[in-house]
């Protein structure tokens, strides 16, 4: 069948742009290389602790051994599933603020500023509180409070506002410096992905979705993409559209089936036998990410999630609280307060953000400690740092060469440095002195820049933020125009966090959602 649309890869953005175009007519394949998403861990939100590292959801992909991280190698999950990283992420939903929006259509981006985005991202949502001048009430994406509580966490918040943070209800209206508990994108309990908000809510009859379908690589005829090849039980198979094809596949892998196709940078196609179609130097270049330094201090007296779970009748109080109330920690997001902040008076807007968690362990998917703990994490949101994505062989199913270049910069350390001390500086507030806190990560011990400085590098891992791959501009480098559509190649749009052209203030999965709602509404405008 000849499809008006193809859509490679069926998360965040693919399952917005999908829903768009069939309900509005339109014939529409969307491939998807992962699974359904009916894997049980999927739906309660504790389950991304099952579905980051398992390949049943997750790409699996790490990155290169990297400098800045005192030569560590960080596992980078990508969610190959249905909704994408949407069924695998901490739901946490944050827009990022005005001045991102505003920033790029400073750059030329005509269209992006933050008047023009915000009611894309009123849209899809189904805000808890109803419909006002900055949310939506009555789309798809559902956005609800968290459903649980931690008195810990309340005496952190008690200790930022003591520290000089304003107390916030709402991150999310183009300003987000304060503190208060994260909102989610969940529906009673249950966590709320982009196949079940968007996908399952389709009425259009053109519609068609095929799973475990590998993209191998864009056709390309006569300087246009006109279609796709792919992997499906062992075949290899052709689908060909009249209209755009819209590359859905994420940060990594957008970059990647553009180099697999000829789409990239010459040198580095080359040497991999890769005939080059269009030599274009910025796909997969710019790598911007979040950095989260895991600053955690050991407590006396407090009910954390250490404790709680560290029994067998814990567990299984948390189990029965979740099975007859849909609460309790199996209903936590990753993180459940945040706070976002200025790392120097310099800063016109808050360029750090905690995520708050009454819980401590070595490293992500370790046991929790066996002791009372808690983690204030807080990265930098507007890093200097690029890095790289570049296929690292012709076979479509090897992973590629991921190099974020963390801390690369000396304002990147300069920022973790500041960060480190200010998660010190709220710690020391009168409100978390009942709990005698000792710090454990990076440690007391570490005391000068220097020395700070080198412990980033040993507390540092990514948040999961990957952008700007296959960056937008108004300058002819860059890959994508403001309208999404590839420079130097007709009909392909890309549609994913790749296109951003500097990473936002915050989450990032909500802003891709809205990317994709302006891809669809460019799109159907013709």
């Amino acid at each position: 069948m000849n499809w008006d649309h193809i859509i490679v890869g069926a998360g965040s953005a693919g399952c917005v742009v999908a829903k768009r175009l069939a309900d509005a007519g339109r014939r529409v394949l969307l491939l998807e290389a992962g699974g359904r998403d009916n894997y049980h861990w999927v739906h309660i939100p504790i389950g991304y602790l099952y579905c980051i590292g398992n390949p049943r959801t997750d790409w699996m992909f790490r990155t290169e051994e990297e400098a800045g991280l005192n030569g560590r190698s960080l596992i980078y999950p990508r969610g190959k599933v249905l909704g994408g990283c949407s069924s695998i992420n901490g739901m946490l939903y944050l827009r990022g603020q005005a001045a991102d929006y505003d920033g790029w259509r400073q750059m030329g981006l005509t269209g992006w500023g933050w008047d023009d985005v915000l009611p894309l991202f009123r849209k899809s949502e189904d805000y808890v509180e109803g419909e006002s001048e900055v949310h939506g009430a009555g789309g798809e994406w559902r956005v609800e409070n968290q459903r649980l509580h931690w008195q810990v966490l309340d005496d952190w918040m008690a200790a930022a506002q003591q520290w000089g943070l304003p107390a916030t209800r709402d991150f999310n209206t183009g300003d987000n410096e304060g503190v208060g508990y994260f909102r989610v994108n969940q529906r009673g309990g249950w966590r709320m992905n982009t196949a079940k908000a968007f996908l399952r809510t389709a009425t259009g009859q053109g519609l068609k979705v095929e799973t475990q379908a590998h993209a191998r690589r864009l056709l390309i005829e006569d300087g246009r993409v006109v279609g796709v090849e792919y992997e499906k039980d062992g075949v290899v198979k052709q689908a060909r559209c009249g209209g755009d094809l819209v590359l859905s596949a994420g940060a990594i892998g957008s970059p990647q089936i553009l180099q697999l196709s000829g789409v990239g940078p010459g040198a580095l196609l080359q040497h991999h036998g890769i005939e080059v179609v269009l030599d274009q130097a910025q796909v997969g270049a710019n790598l911007q990410d979040h950095l989260q330094l895991r600053c955690a201090w050991r407590l006396n007296g407090a009910q954390t999630l250490n404790t709680l779970a560290g029994s067998l009748w814990g567990k299984a109080k948390i189990g029965l609280e979740y099975a007859l109330k849909r609460s309790g920690p199996m209903s936590m997001a990753p993180s459940q307060l945040g706070a976002f902040s200025r790392s120097s008076e310099r800063m016109e807007t808050a360029d750090l953000e905690y995520h708050v968690q009454p819980l401590s362990l070595e490293a992500f998917g370790q046991p929790l400690h066996d002791f009372p703990a808690i983690t204030a994490s807080v990265c930098n949101l507007r890093p200097e740092s690029r890095g790289v994505v570049e296929i690292a062989s012709p076979d479509p199913k090897a992973a590629p060469r991921i190099a974020p270049n963390y801390l690369s910069t000396e304002g990147d350390r300069a920022v973790a440095v500041a960060a480190i001390r200010q998660a010190r500086a709220i710690m020391g507030q009168a409100a978390m002195a009942q709990y005698q806190p000792e710090e454990i990560k990076p440690g007391a011990g570490f005391a000068s820049d220097d020395d700070l400085a080198r412990a980033a590098g040993d507390v540092g891992t990514t948040i999961f933020h990957p952008t700007c791959t296959v960056r937008m501009g108004a300058d002819a480098a860059a890959p994508l125009d403001a309208q999404l559509r590839f420079r130097g190649l007709g009909g392909l749009r890309v549609v994913d966090a790749s296109v951003m052209p500097r990473i936002t203030s915050g989450n990032t999965n909500a802003p891709t959602i809205m990317i994709a709602e302006k891809a669809a509404q460019m799109m159907l405008a013709g």
